[in-house]
């Protein structure tokens, strides 16, 4: 509280001590028509209003700036003369000024205040849902292949000499399997440590779009040997504001899914276009599709399908992907095309003069 006064008071004084320097140097200049003082004391009082809180400052600065025009801009000068024609009605207006400018200043500030705290309780429950959706995409897609190998190792523990050497290899297969695909699921989640905790942002810097998208496929390919990507994109020179790290897990992600879940021996398309304000990516597969009913649902961690595999969703990296897109202030969407599924998300461009956060 004190801080605030303080700081109201020292603008105050600030505002009126450079309006009265300047009054006095246009006064000695040869201006010394004491309406043209007025209008600089004026000025004072409509940035002091708008720079403090409440009408106290305003009305105080008010009662000197008349002041200060009698006394040191009227004659005869340093003296209080109340006889002046029109002095009440210059008292009055600068008054009127101050106190109208103050009271829509403080409407405004208040009104700010009101449109600040709803955005901050939007964002809160906006974090509040994205971090419960990805505990109940954990619940299931970690404990699953955990109960899975711990299952199959106490068998081979328990029962390694009654098994014969196919069962063997088979059981360590499924382990191996596992346990590579819940380092996959933990990268995931280390991935969301990378966005800023208290702006939901992420630290941005300029990537070629080339760089990431090759950098993604290598990563991919080398977890599933098999897949195979078609990429599409133009020949422009391509760089946008992004964290490359967490672009990338959104591509890996969305190329993974379509490999496992598609049901289908083609290749993926990756097709990226170069729109006037963003920078759209498009990862299509050539299978069974999604179904439409759950397709509202896909990135909250809540999608399930006769043709899915429960025992590895997709739930957990796809609600990583709209985190990880929301924070880049982008756009995600899932839908079918009439060969298959078809996942798309935008990245903005970079706005002239600014800075990324």
């Amino acid at each position: 509280m004190n801080r605030h006064i303080f700081r109201n008071l020292g603008i105050t004084l600030l505002g009126l001590l450079a309006a009265t320097a300047l009054s006095f140097l246009f006064f000695h200049l040869g201006h010394k028509n004491s309406a043209n003082i007025a209008l600089i004391y004026i000025l004072a009082l409509i940035l002091i209003a708008l720079n403090t809180t409440g009408y106290l400052y305003g009305i105080l600065a008010s009662l000197f700036c008349v002041s200060a025009v009698n006394v040191f801009f009227t004659y005869p000068f340093y003296k209080m003369d109340f006889s002046i024609a029109g002095y009440p009605i210059t008292f009055v207006g600068m008054l009127a000024i101050s106190l109208i400018t103050s009271t829509t200043t403080t409407r405004i500030k208040k009104q700010k205040a009101i449109l600040d705290e709803r955005e901050r309780k939007l964002a809160e429950a906006e974090k509040e849902r994205i971090r419960a959706n990805l505990l109940r995409a954990v619940s299931h897609d970690l404990r699953t292949p955990l109960t899975s190998i711990i299952g199959s190792s106490a068998s081979y523990l328990e029962d390694q000499e009654n098994l014969t050497q196919e069962e063997k290899i088979e059981l360590i297969a499924n382990i191996n399997e596992d346990a590579h695909w819940l380092l996959n699921m933990v990268e995931n989640l280390l991935t969301v440590t990378r966005i800023q905790n208290d702006s939901g942002l992420v630290i941005k810097s300029l990537e070629v779009v080339e760089e990431v998208v090759g950098e993604a496929i290598t990563r991919v390919q080398k977890r599933h040997p098999k897949l195979t990507v078609h990429v599409s994109m133009p020949e422009d020179f391509l760089m946008i504001p992004m964290d490359a790290t967490l672009i990338e897990q959104v591509l890996i992600n969305l190329m993974e899914n379509a490999f496992l879940h598609a049901q289908s021996k083609e290749p993926i398309d990756l097709i990226i276009e170069n729109m006037d304000q963003e920078v759209v990516f498009r990862i299509r597969d050539h299978g069974i599709g999604l179904d439409e009913e759950q397709i509202p649902y896909i990135f909250e961690g809540k999608y399930s399908s006769e043709h899915t595999d429960s025992y590895r969703g997709i739930g957990i990296g796809l609600s990583i992907c709209k985190t990880i897109i929301t924070a880049h202030t982008g756009m995600i969407c899932a839908l079918n095309h009439e060969d298959g599924a078809e996942f798309s998300f935008a990245l903005p461009k970079e706005k002239e003069n600014e800075d990324d956060a």
